[in-house]
């Protein structure tokens, strides 16, 4: 979070050592995931305020006059829905309130997921968008990086694995060490260096926690690190509660691949299964009868079992608070709840791990959440632009210019330990850093030889 050469107060020869390293690392750890993290940030920004921004944008398919007329039911909803738009529903999200509409998602017959709204009181299609184009599902695939293939979504935990790397070496470079500038005081005007290297130290020192709380609640989704621990939780007993799954039939289908969505937790839990009996469907009527009389949080959405005979109804609700969060699947011909999980049916890694992403995402604390995590998100931009401004500044007319290495420099056991820990905990990352210290190691040796 500094780019000043080390001073005075680090001019031991092994702190000054450690504090070039650091300073280097830092340098080219920015250089590598600075420009995802301002992707980052902006797009988190955006989604923190989900709600907000779609009761904007939407507010003519969101809402609708509240009535005396009793709501039609849930499969006259359905059959409006497929009226405007043949295909197959697949998905039905009851009103939330009584100024709600009704959501029905549907996937055509070239297999295009799209949804409409509708107005339960006389059934009018009020709006339809294909899945792929609502605006948050977008920032939200942009965010994650998933928008531009599964490669481009693997380097989500390369850049949390460097933005740790960055604050943490971010705080050492920023430590006072007697100074009283730049400590959390800005000093200068703009057109000085010494002003974005204050404001770059500065902002880097009040945000780090907020940044390192964000990059590492992001890893859950990661493809590698996400997946393996979470494969690790569910084998350990400590994510989704497996034994709620024995005594039901299930598929060796993850409910990621069926359900709409899922948390995290639940998202390698296997699908249930219907047991075909009399060979005629509760139909969505009744399971959605079913749903409200279980006391489910309004807002929940119901993935449809389609012409799948072993097909379920599931309910399933990801709301603000975290305790509420529970999914349902339903019997198809008997109604009966097969598999009814809740947030304390976790483990104590899963209700960690959905604790933290809520908490990520903005949603557990409400606006004081929002406005935290925004905080952080402009912080990042922040330290961007002025990590960048003070590099252009110092920087000799077109050449790099990374924090000079000397020939006598040494590969201190601080970042051989920062290797071995961050290998051993996020390998994708611990492989990145071992080539960056194999590449760091040979400018050591082709210093010395130019020296000597």
């Amino acid at each position: 979070m500094t780019d000043t050469t080390f001073d005075a107060a680090a001019s031991r020869p092994a702190t000054a050592v450690l504090y070039r390293a650091f300073w280097r690392w830092h340098f080219f750890a920015g250089l590598m995931v600075l420009p995802f993290m301002i992707s980052l940030a902006v797009t988190g920004a955006l989604y923190l305020f989900q709600n907000e921004i779609e009761a904007v944008v939407h507010r003519s398919t969101l809402v609708v006059a509240e009535s005396a007329t009793p709501p039609l039911a849930p499969s006259a909803i359905v059959e409006r829905a497929l009226a405007a738009q043949p295909g197959t529903a697949i998905r039905y999200v009851p009103p939330a309130s009584p100024t709600a509409s009704a959501e029905v998602g549907i996937k055509t017959a070239a297999g295009v997921k799209t949804s409409l709204w509708i107005d339960p009181h006389d059934g009018r299609v009020l709006g339809q968008t294909d899945d792929r184009a609502k605006l948050m599902w977008v920032i939200r695939k942009i965010h994650s990086l998933e928008y531009f293939g599964p490669i481009a979504n693997g380097l989500i935990e390369l850049v949390a694995g460097w933005a740790i790397i960055l604050v943490l070496t971010g705080v050492f470079l920023w430590w006072p060490r007697g100074r009283d500038g730049g400590v959390v005081t800005v000093r200068g005007i703009p057109r000085q260096r010494v002003f974005w290297r204050d404001l770059h130290a500065v902002t880097g020192a009040f945000a780090a926690v907020v940044i390192l709380f964000l990059a590492v609640t992001g890893l859950p989704w990661s493809v590698f690190w996400g997946a393996h621990v979470n494969e690790w939780a569910t084998g350990a007993g400590v994510g989704y509660p497996a034994v709620m799954w024995d005594d039901v039939p299930k598929s060796t289908v993850p409910s990621k691949d069926v359900l709409e969505k899922t948390g995290w937790v639940l998202e390698n839990a296997p699908m249930v299964k219907s047991t075909p009996t009399t060979g005629t469907s509760i139909g969505l009527d009744a399971a959605v009868a079913v749903f409200d009389a279980s006391g489910i949080h309004r807002g929940y959405a119901v993935d449809l079992p389609g012409d799948d005979p072993e097909g379920v109804f599931t309910a399933s609700v990801w709301p603000a608070k975290v305790a509420d969060e529970r999914l349902i699947h339903l019997d198809r011909y008997s109604g009966k709840p097969l598999v009814d999980v809740r947030f304390a049916d976790y483990g104590g890694v899963g209700r960690l791990f959905e604790w933290s992403t809520n908490v990520h995402m903005g949603k557990e604390f409400g606006l004081i959440n929002q406005l935290v995590m925004l905080a952080g998100c402009v912080a990042i931009v922040l330290l961007a632009v002025s990590g960048a401004t003070m590099w252009w500044k110092r920087r000799p007319k077109g050449k790099l210019a990374p924090p000079r290495r000397l020939p006598d420099d040494r590969v201190g056991f601080a970042v051989v330990a920062v290797v071995v820990i961050l290998g051993v905990v996020m390998p994708l990352v611990g492989a990145s850093l071992l080539v960056a210290l194999t590449l760091d190691l040979t400018s050591i040796a082709v210093a010395r030889l130019r020296a000597g």
